[in-house]
């Protein structure tokens, strides 16, 4: 007797970018707003990070807000509807909630209906991390139009005091729509992780050690020392890593998608530090000719937010074109990593 099978999905034979969308917060802090906390020097800033100034969240801009800010213009921009949204895909580390996951509320506010909606949790790598799995629910035929949205409040979990972090981190949210293509928009995802560099990166504390109850941790009685958690970087072995391993990374993406990197139309890395872009950029033998995102001198490092928001950017100021061909990468705390070749919406 047969046995009965099950009837297989089937979705587009390629995705692609349809529309990209940011949302930067109303307050900038400039280099001179954070000499007022650490000692240090505008130009010592400048020269370790290429970092100016950074926009960080006000009350009224939450992770949420700043999100469906975003989307709604990557939504306008791929001329299509919410209710034709088939999935919520949201990569933050800094949604302070631990459930339910942010996506849904935000897919409620945009009007996605019942789509499915969830958050992922791959720091700098988040966007990229996201479109892979967009990029395998439209081709598997789970979904017609995926929403990658990558925000952060760096803003919640940055120690004002610490020389080492204080100057690096920014607030704000970048969407992308993908959807179905007639040709491929989105290569192989290299993407991969290497957690014996856990420590590298970090918050400094768990929330159950930052706020335990007085009987679990202290005993009854006892005072406890609630000091509200924040991010931690070895920046060294980071910056060694993103500058050796990184550029390997990005050529397997090159490599993968069948491209040169002379015929790219930009090259849209992480926004960590523009010492790193300029590292990989010899690395990777660029051409001049080759626009660079360096969104970091006014963004500051918005984590999962940096890439879709440098997108935007280069789009909007015409570095970019509809069409060209960009390199992405993504790399942070994990150690976590994701690069792609795309189509520019």
């Amino acid at each position: 007797m047969t046995k009965p099978q099950i009837r297989p999905a089937t979705g587009a034979q390629f995705s692609r970018i349809h529309g990209v969308g940011g949302y930067r917060p109303v307050r900038v802090i400039p280099n001179s707003e954070v000499l007022e906390w650490i000692d240090s020097s505008d130009e010592w800033i400048r020269t370790r990070s290429g970092i100016a100034e950074r926009r960080w969240a006000g009350p009224d801009e939450s992770v949420s807000e700043m999100s469906v800010q975003a989307a709604g213009k990557a939504i306008a921009q791929a001329g299509i509807s919410a209710e034709q949204i088939g999935g919520v895909i949201v990569a933050t580390v800094s949604h302070l909630k631990q459930t339910p996951a942010i996506a849904t509320e935000i897919a409620e506010r945009l009007g996605c209906g019942t789509a499915p909606a969830f958050d992922i949790s791959a720091a700098c790598a988040g966007f990229g991390y996201g479109l892979g799995l967009a990029d395998g629910m439209i081709r598997g035929g789970n979904a017609e139009y995926v929403l990658v949205i990558g925000v952060e409040r760096l803003s919640d979990l940055t120690d004002q005091s610490d020389r080492s972090t204080a100057f690096i981190f920014g607030d704000g949210a970048g969407a992308a729509i993908v959807g179905p293509s007639d040709t491929p928009g989105i290569g192989k995802l290299i993407w991969g992780s290497d957690g014996s560099q856990a420590d590298v990166i970090t918050q400094t504390q768990a929330w159950d050690t930052a706020f335990a109850k007085p009987d679990a941790i202290n005993g009854p009685g006892e005072e406890q020392d609630h000091k509200w958690p924040a991010l931690r970087m070895d920046g060294q072995p980071v910056f060694r890593w993103a500058v050796w391993e990184m550029a390997k990374v990005a050529q397997q993406a090159l490599d993968a998608a069948g491209i040169t990197a002379d015929q790219l139309g930009a090259f849209i890395p992480h926004q960590a530090n523009m010492r790193i872009t300029d590292a990989m950029i010899k690395a990777l033998k660029l051409p001049a000719s080759v626009p660079v995102a360096r969104d970091i001198a006014e963004t500051g490092n918005t984590s999962a937010a940096s890439i879709p928001l440098a997108m935007e950017r280069m789009l909007e100021s015409g570095e970019a074109h509809s069409g060209d061909l960009a390199l992405i990468i993504g790399f942070g705390a994990g150690l976590v990593y994701a690069a792609a070749v795309v189509t520019l919406p």
